[in-house]
């Protein structure tokens, strides 16, 4: 369900809106002359979000190194990393 406020409300009724942010975990969509101007989450939900986003790059990231062909073997690279805590 889309939550679409006026921005009035922020002023008037904030506490309703923090509220149903926390409560819904859903965004808050605040309109400015009928337009929509502005987004609110909860705190936790863009907490989450941004983890999601970050893990999204990761894999991103990951997909570009195995299309690049940049890739190893784990026991290789665990071998090479064990030889150089070894020599230190």
């Amino acid at each position: 369900m889309n939550n679409i406020r006026p921005s009035s409300d922020l002023r008037n009724k904030y506490s309703e809106i923090s509220n149903l942010c926390k409560e819904s975990k859903e965004a808050v969509y605040i309109t400015v002359n009928g337009r929509g101007d502005t987004v609110l989450l909860g705190y936790e939900k863009y907490l989450q979000l941004q983890a999601e986003l970050e893990l999204l790059k990761n894999l991103a990231e990951a997909e570009e190194d195995v299309r690049l062909g940049r890739i190893a073997y784990a026991k290789e690279s665990f071998d090479e990393l064990r030889s150089k805590l070894v020599k230190l």
